[in-house]
């Protein structure tokens, strides 16, 4: 029974943890933006305004959850789960292939620090404030889908804890790289972390979907690995699919 739990606790830890350091490097890279340009007070205001509200949202969200039928609550965030995985995995395997330019958290940052530059000398002042929403609004953007995928592979069935430890770890492991190197995080392999994160969270919403309609997996939480390990594969195999469909359907113009 413990080695059944650990199967799908595993599994929730590791999509969480991967997913929130998706998230959290994006959100960090605009918070450094903010504060090389506009100080660290606005920066860490807005940066704490954001946390305030996720821990109300998820203070109001979470005794809710409890309070729905298991069976409604597992449908309709496998539904959930499995749009937003394929999401992630359909850009993933996009970028892969070279259809779609991979995300560059460098050139992020330095569209925020010039839009922030531009904003400052269109208005003629130092408006501390907006820059302090810009932090603002970052945090709790990119932390409700953290907050999203915390609850939807832990919810109903014992699972938040472990997602939330997942989640934790992976914001301290990027605020203490973040402190250290003190520059945008463009080293992370950003796309194959998605990549990661789109096959586990469409796992998941199989998983789950699949529990609200009651149907009896085998193996129980190790039919999770199952559904990890396709699309896992099929999202390789998308890979050169996708290339190939690209090079065909180019224009010689865009082949050369």
């Amino acid at each position: 029974m413990e080695f059944m739990s650990w199967g799908a606790a595993a599994p929730a830890i590791t999509a969480a943890f991967l997913a929130s350091i998706v998230e959290v490097v994006e959100a960090f890279t605009i918070v450094l933006a903010v504060g090389t340009v506009r100080g660290w007070r606005p920066a860490t205001l807005g940066t704490f305004a954001g946390l305030a509200g996720l821990t109300v949202l998820v203070v109001t969200i979470g005794p809710a959850l409890d309070r729905l039928p298991l069976h409604w609550l597992q449908l309709f965030i496998g539904v959930l789960l499995l749009l937003f995985g394929m999401r992630w995995l359909r850009k993933a395997i996009l970028r892969s292939a070279g259809i779609i330019p991979l995300h560059d958290e460098t050139a992020a940052f330095a569209a925020e620090t010039a839009q922030l530059k531009e904003t400052a000398l269109r208005r003629g002042t130092r408006l501390d404030w907006i820059a302090g929403i810009t932090a603002f609004k970052a945090v709790l953007l990119e932390g409700l889908e953290v907050v999203f995928i915390v609850i939807a592979v832990g919810a109903g069935r014992g699972l938040l804890w472990p997602a939330a430890l997942g989640a934790a770890a992976a914001c301290a492991l990027v605020l203490a790289v973040g402190i250290i190197v003190h520059r945008p995080l463009a080293r992370i392999p950003e796309n194959a972390l998605k990549f990661g994160v789109g096959v586990m969270l469409s796992a998941f919403g199989v998983f789950w979907t699949g529990e609200g309609l009651g149907i009896p997996w085998p193996g129980n939480d190790l039919a999770l690995v199952a559904f990890i390990a396709i699309f896992l594969l099929v999202s390789l195999l998308a890979i050169p699919a996708a290339r190939r469909t690209s090079s065909t359907h180019a224009t010689p113009e865009q082949a050369a």
